[in-house]
């Protein structure tokens, strides 16, 4: 097949995409403000979800970010976004479970993480919420599912949530609009090469 028939074939092809996609395009009118999780074993949901804080600055909106579990270390995204006036952003924990081993303090911090988190869900001017971790709170009971749900289905119309997090709730993933799993295939850390600064915090 001479370069020219391959031309012909691709531009074809491309044509024929094109009219799938416009047409799933066309069909998607409603807008409304989305629940996300972004869950599973493998690296890159909260690097995700920050990525969708930049992209919400980016058109001038407000962001706020909460971070259970992992608060306590500074990370790159926090040192950057917190310069950024239309970013709130909350510590919400004092390390990993096995760093603080002091279930009432983790208790504590997580209500009190909470307890501002509805804050941000009830506030319009706020564009995305980011509940970084929550699915750990959660699933050690130091949050009742029954005590979050009504913040998240309760908020602004036009609000959308991003929840991470390993092992996300079942009423998350039933409420959710966009749910991804993120796959661990492989890791650096297996292999004893330590959490890098800029990549891994």
């Amino acid at each position: 097949m001479d370069e020219s028939e391959q031309d012909r074939r691709h531009k074809e092809r491309a044509k024929k995409h094109k009219a799938v996609v416009d047409a799933k395009i066309a069909k998607a009118t409603t807008d409304k403000g989305l629940l996300l999780v972004l869950t599973g074993n493998g690296k890159g949901k909260s690097s995700s979800a920050f990525g969708m804080v930049a992209r919400t600055l980016g058109y001038g909106r407000k962001a706020a970010v909460f971070q259970f579990i992992k608060g306590a270390k500074l990370v790159g995204e926090r040192a950057f976004f917190n310069a950024h006036p239309d970013v709130r952003w909350e510590k919400c924990g004092e390390g990993f479970t096995w760093d603080t081993q002091d279930r009432q303090a983790d208790i504590a911090n997580a209500r009190a993480g909470w307890a501002k988190a509805k804050e941000a869900l009830a506030d319009p001017d706020v564009h995305l919420v980011v509940l970084d971790e929550l699915t750990y709170p959660v699933n050690y009971r130091y949050l009742e599912i029954d005590e979050i749900m009504p913040a998240i289905e309760g908020r602004p119309s036009m609000q959308h949530v991003v929840i991470t997090g390993r092992a996300a709730h079942d009423a998350f993933i039933a409420a959710a609009d966009t749910v991804s799993s993120i796959q661990d295939v492989k890791h650096a850390f297996r292999d004893g090469v330590r959490a890098q600064e800029g990549i891994d915090w």
